[in-house]
């Protein structure tokens, strides 16, 4: 299940899958092969329905590519119950040629749709063999000749289905088992019971539920933990590790109504005969196998993993997915197998009467599936779940090799992401027990002793196939509502969507494909644009959205985008091209003044264009005129970028200039703190040395040519001192302005130089200051006239530029924006609290506008060992675009190398200056709010004195009008900025959309990180008016409306106790807490005001994978290191490491490095040269070098995390059971927090109880 899912698409990600040929998008019409085709304005271009040609529609477009039944298709119940299978929503359209059908049908007999009630699904010829090509079941498999003898009745099918052992345990690939998809998008929905656990499900799972063996007697009491109470036997939920397969899950005893009886195919991926196969687990969830219920046939041995049958094959048609096969049907092979598909009811799930504890096969007829003796397996002691890792102790063989997606094999004391489970819902390993009864007759029991048979079913329930039950409270007997014992395994894992994610993305990201959502931002990928922006330039929160309002209201989905202008591309990608129009500028429609993009259409055989905007009709001007080929295209559409990419640069005419006149080349001025504190901290002479080199690295756009940056140099206390570093001096003079009120700049010539001219000036002046200031006895430091300073220099000079202020305490000189100490404590947790976030004084935000009028951006880097009011402080530098730095207890040996690495960086970077942006949007929404560092004096235009390549803005669009499907919905990106070598450009992104008029679209194009960091954004933002608890409260009930929107409208009816998840959203709750934990709006005790405010103003300029960093840090073990690949990270919870382990937590601003107690010494050796725990220097902020595989490949580890930040991240060592610990425990995100935040388990529960409500 991962957590973009779209629905099935064939390859990911629209890329040619290989053997549909589609190099390059073929225009719709077909003509045209050229490399962008597709679009063409919004008309040919995208026209959601047809695809282009040359690729089968579900390959590429996976947005649309949902089967019939959309709902149920995306969910993944959670179950905190039986798990479902994902109702596919129907099969998924076979159109494509599709490499294996199934069965062995003719094409004639596929249908795309569910079949008609009416008519019975076909089935396969009765032994058929089962194309091993497809399955490519790594074993040698006997063809299986399907036992069916007379077709089953559905009735049989159902209660074979409710037979079928799903384990959740990871298959190996190398088994026949299913092997994982490759790539595939995991059904959309699934239960969540996915893996097993216990998790609220009705049938209370047994206590340790981990093992196999049967259910403990006690049933009902046994503590199970779920959420509500144990749901009468008869309810119990398949296990809940079924896959999501299709809506399958019957547990029924009845047969399900006609019209629901068949199984969507769409997830098996092996042949599977339709009625009677049980669905296949969607491979995504990489746990899933499930052991054969019913013996009956054989096929390949199962991976070995699999606890469930060591011994018998498992039953091949089971939808085992064989080691190649094909991913279950969100794959793009996959297809659901030609064969009937579901009757649109993909509802199969029944939960009947199944035993009570445990969901064992059904018998009343010798399975189809049945190939021999019932496995040996079964009766397995127990092994708790937390131990073995799932894998059920006992004969079972080693787990066999992860498969693509499935986590490596475990770590000791590392549980592996939520599959491993090894098979029944609740972590037992269900596999046939004897003496079983089986709840049909006639079935066999397979194994263990048996508990009392279940008693009648009650009337049946029919449960969303995504569903995870989960008992009411009260069905559920006292004892079990302890709920602590839900498995953590069994609910979704961010690890699992994270692995799934990497391994269905092998190939390019190709953006000319409207609402298709871009892989994760914690994939590494290679984007090629096609026609609308990278999603390193913008990334949505849904890509599919509500035609109307009045859907988006009740979803409450939030409809944003993530816009980093200037975001930084890998070496592999292309950077914007730039256009030049000459004089006459850009070409833009007349009524709305969009920019050229892809979305224009052209008419009248080339000499208008219509806006895909605003629809208005413009004259193409004379010198642009370009004749149209046979299908509407200007015939230079792909020589021109703005025809045919999503991503571009216009050279902005002098009429985009300020005073039309253009600008000069930029200034960068650093104004450093000379006072006592900054003195004695050495952060005057470190900052004096850096700059010597550093004016070497200013920001140029061409490497060869030097920058045209100029510099000035001011240092201050109470009083400011300008210098004078004209390049003609022997040494630099200083001015001293001590009226600090009325602040100007005592010299115009000779402050802002050239640094290749005046370098010998500027070096003494470097040299001189730290000895100037060395015995000073100066505490007091003004801040307000500081910011003035700069900016009437700049002012002055007539160009924009940036401020680097070094600053160290709280300004509490007398000058204009002094500050007094209004750190209280007591405040915290009241309805004053609000007042903390809000800046002392109204000179500030003056100031700050001012600031952006001019261009003036600044970037501050303080230095306190006190409280310095960063809620004051940080109001200019956010408003102006700039960053904030802080280095608390400044100490020149252990954080020097984190300051410089920052402001190296800080210095280098890329940066734009004068900065307006506007986001224009088709008709039907627009955008109505805004979050970020940037000041707004209107309501469109976004202000920025200056923009660099990290700066990211969110920006929230609502309707003012219906939105239609065909025509998807536009935004346009438009950015004017001065570039570092003072030229004037305009960048433009543009975004397509698709629009829908079901809630299920919406909610299977939906991106979580995405939506994470607005809903972080959104909350730090309402901390300024609103007391932290009606923050939280706000962002809980949205998320809980959300989640119940979909519950209602999208998944199949089910029980109320169970938790059910859209596939896209299943990390919602988990991601949901960490911000509800966060320092900013659950403060423990020891988080100061100051860090509160600074980590709010941080957050709210970060991009996605920023926020998804900071609040989901990154957790690996480093027991073993493999040259080129990381080793898959563990989940954020002190259960998962070991003792004996080494592991690497990074989360953007800091690193640590936990070392296990029983770490053994050769490990030790290799990290620290030293054998012995003991001797481990937790002071230690870099890793020695030693002469090793191991620790050169660790600090190649170290300095890749670094790299990817923005912020230069200090290492940190932590040995277990040191003090340090508990600061390295703060961030293990799924356990309870010091400061109250729950745990992720509790924290789920919580949230469906929230559903519940609403929905009751």
């Amino acid at each position: 299940m991962n957590v973009n899912q779209h629905t099935p698409m064939a390859s990911p990600y629209s890329q040619p899958q290989p053997g549909y040929g589609q190099p390059s998008f073929s225009p719709l019409d077909g003509g045209y092969p050229a490399q962008y085709a597709p679009y063409n304005g919004p008309a040919l271009a995208y026209q959601p329905g047809v695809p282009p040609q040359g690729y089968s529609p579900f390959t590429s477009f996976p947005s649309k590519a949902v089967a019939a039944n959309p709902v149920s298709d995306l969910s993944s119940p959670l179950d905190l119950g039986p798990p479902r299978g994902p109702p596919t929503s129907g099969p998924p359209p076979v159109s494509a040629s599709q490499q294996y059908n199934q069965y062995t049908h003719s094409p004639g007999d596929m249908q795309n749709g569910p079949p008609p009630m009416t008519q019975a699904p076909s089935r396969p010829p009765v032994s058929q063999p089962y194309n091993q090509g497809v399955m490519n079941m790594s074993g040698q498999q006997p063809s299986y000749s399907q036992h069916y003898g007379p077709p089953s009745s559905m009735q049989q099918v159902t209660n074979q289905m409710t037979g079928m052992h799903i384990t959740s345990g990871p298959p190996t690939p190398a088994g026949p088992g299913y092997a994982q998809p490759h790539s595939s998008q995991l059904p959309i929905s699934t239960a969540y019971s996915a893996t097993p656990q216990p998790s609220y499900t009705q049938a209370p799972p047994p206590v340790s539920s981990a093992s196999t063996q049967p259910p403990l007697p006690s049933g009902p009491a046994a503590p199970q933990q779920y959420y509500g109470g144990p749901p009468p036997p008869s309810q119990q939920p398949f296990n809940s590790s079924l896959p999501p397969t299709s809506q399958q899950q019957f547990t029924s005893s009845l047969p399900p109504p006609p019209s629901q009886q068949t199984f969507p195919p769409s997830s098996y991926s092996g042949p599977v005969h339709p009625s009677s196969q049980a669905p296949s687990p969607p491979v995504s969830q990489s746990q899933q196998s499930f052991p054969p219920p019913q013996p009956p046939f054989s096929s390949a041995p199962p991976p070995v993993s699999q606890p469930s049958f060591t011994t018998g094959p498992p039953p091949p048609s089971q939808g085992s997915f064989p080691s190649q096969a094909p991913p279950p049907s969100s794959q793009p092979g996959s297809f659901p197998p030609p064969g009937p598909p579901p009757t649109s009811a993909a509802s199969g799930q029944y939960l009947g009467p199944m035993p009570p504890q445990q969901q064992q096969p059904h018998p009343s007829q010798p399975s189809p599936y049945h190939s021999g003796p019932p496995l040996p397996r079964a009766q397995m002691p127990p092994t708790s779940m937390a131990q073995s890792n799932h894998l059920p102790s006992g004969p079972q063989g080693p787990p066999g090799p992860p498969g693509p997606l499935q986590q490596p094999p475990p770590q000791p004391g590392m549980q592996t992401g939520y599959p491993p489970q090894q098979n029944g819902a609740f972590g037992q390993v269900r596999s046939p027990q004897p003496g079983y009864p089986g709840p049909y007759p006639g079935q066999p029991n397979y194994g263990a002793p048996a508990p009392a048979p279940a008693p009648a079913p009650p009337a049946q329930k029919r449960l969303d196939p995504d569903a995870i039950p989960s008992p009411q409270a009260s069905d559920m007997p006292a004892v079990q509502k302890s709920r602590h014992r839900i498995d953590p395994d069994a609910i979704p894992s961010p690890i699992q969507v994270i692995e799934d994610d990497k391994a269905k993305t092998n190939e390019p990201f190709t953006t000319g494909v409207r609402g298709q959502a871009p892989p994760l931002v914690t994939t590494n990928f290679q984007v090629k644009d096609q026609g609308n922006a990278s999603p390193r330039f913008i990334r949505c929160t849904a890509y599919n959205i509500p035609c109307t309002s009045d859907m988006a209201k009740q979803s409450q989905v939030p409809l944003a985008a993530i816009i980093k202008p200037l975001a930084t591309l890998p070496p592999d990608e292309t950077p914007p091209y730039l256009v030049d129009h000459g004089e006459s500028g850009p070409i833009r429609c007349n009524r709305c003044k969009a920019y050229m993009c892809p979305y224009m259409q052209f008419i009248e055989g080339g000499r208008r264009f219509l806006c895909g905007f605003c629809s208005c009709v413009t004259e193409v001007p004379p010198h642009y005129f370009q004749h149209l080929d046979h299908t509407g295209k200007r015939v230079d559409c792909y020589d021109r970028p703005e025809l045919s990419l999503g991503s571009y640069e216009f050279l902005a005419t002098v009429d985009y200039c300020k005073n039309n006149k253009l600008p000069q080349p930029p200034a960068f001025i650093f104004l450093i703190d000379v006072s006592y504190n900054a003195v004695k901290s050495g952060m005057v002479s470190i900052v004096c040395q850096e700059l010597k080199s550093l004016l070497d690295h200013l920001p140029r756009e061409n490497p060869e040519i030097e920058s045209v940056v100029r510099v000035g140099f001011v240092t201050y206390n109470k009083v400011l001192h300008f210098y004078n570093v004209k390049s003609s001096l022997a040494q630099p003079q200083m001015l001293v302005v001590s009226d600090v009120s009325d602040m100007f700049v005592p010299l115009l010539d000779g402050f802002l130089v050239n640094v290749n001219e005046s370098r010998q000036v500027i070096e003494s002046l470097l040299d001189q200051i730290p000895e100037m200031f060395a015995d000073t006895r100066e505490t007091e430091t003004v801040f307000g006239p500081v910011i003035q300073a700069g900016l009437e220099a700049l002012k002055a000079a007539d160009c924009a530029g940036k401020l680097f202020v070094f600053h160290t305490s709280l300004p509490i000189a007398e000058a204009p924006g002094k500050l007094k100490n209004r750190e209280d404590k007591k405040l915290i947790g009241t309805d004053k609290e609000k007042s903390l976030f809000q800046p002392q004084a109204g000179f500030y935000n003056s100031l700050a506008k001012e600031c952006v009028a001019q261009g003036c951006c600044v970037d501050l880097f303080l230095f306190p060992n006190q409280y310095v009011d960063v809620a004051t402080l940080g109001v200019v530098p956010v408003s102006t675009g700039g960053s904030v730095y802080k280095y608390t207890y400044f100490q020149a040996q252990s954080d020097q190398e984190r300051f410089l690495n920052d402001l190296r960086r800080d210095v280098e970077k890329q940066v734009g200056f004068d900065a307006v942006m506007r986001v224009r949007t088709s008709t039907g929404i627009r955008a109505t709010d805004f979050f970020g560092s940037f000041y707004m004096s209107n309501t469109t235009d976004v202000e920025l004195a200056g923009l660099d390549c990290d700066k990211a803005i969110t920006v929230e669009f609502k309707h003012d009008d219906k939105l239609s499907e065909e025509t998807g919905a536009l935004m346009q990106c438009a950015v004017l900025y001065t570039s570092c070598s003072g030229l004037r450009r305009l960048r433009i992104h543009n975004m397509a959309v698709n629009c829908c008029s079901q809630l299920a679209d919406l909610y299977r194009n939906c991106e979580t990180d995405t939506i994470i960091n607005f809903f972080s954004k959104y909350a730090f933002r309402g901390v300024l008016n609103n007391p932290t608890k009606a923050v939280r409260d706000t962002l809980v009930n949205q998320c809980a409306q959300i989640l119940a929107c979909y519950r209602k409208n999208c998944s199949s009816p089910s029980s109320a106790g169970q938790l059910i998840l859209p596939e896209c959203m299943k990390l919602l709750p988990v991601y949901l807490n960490c911000v509800l934990k966060s320092d900013v709006l659950l403060p423990g005790a020891d988080v100061s005001l100051d860090d509160r405010a600074y980590l709010r103003q941080l957050i709210s300029c970060m991009d996605v994978a920023e926020t998804h960093i900071f609040f989901y840090p990154r957790l690996l073990p480093l027991m073993k290191l493999e040259s080129g690949s990381l080793p898959v990270a563990v989940r954020d919870s002190e259960e998962r490491l070991s003792k004996g382990g080494v592991y690497l937590l990074e989360t953007g601003l800091h690193l640590f490095l936990w070392v296990g107690a029983s770490v053994q010494q050769e490990l030790l050796l290799n990290i620290f040269g030293t054998p012995s725990f003991s001797q481990i220097d937790s002071n230690m902020t870099s890793l020695p070098v030693l002469d090793n595989p191991f620790s050169q490949r660790l600090r190649e580890i170290v300095d890749s995390f670094r790299a990817q930040r923005s912020r230069y991240m200090k290492l940190m060592v932590v040995k277990q059971e040191d003090r340090a610990e508990l600061i390295f425990k703060h961030f293990l995100v799924e356990d309870k927090s010091a400061s109250g935040g729950a745990s992720y388990v509790d924290f789920l529960c919580h949230m469906h109880k929230e559903i519940r409500q609403l929905l009751s």
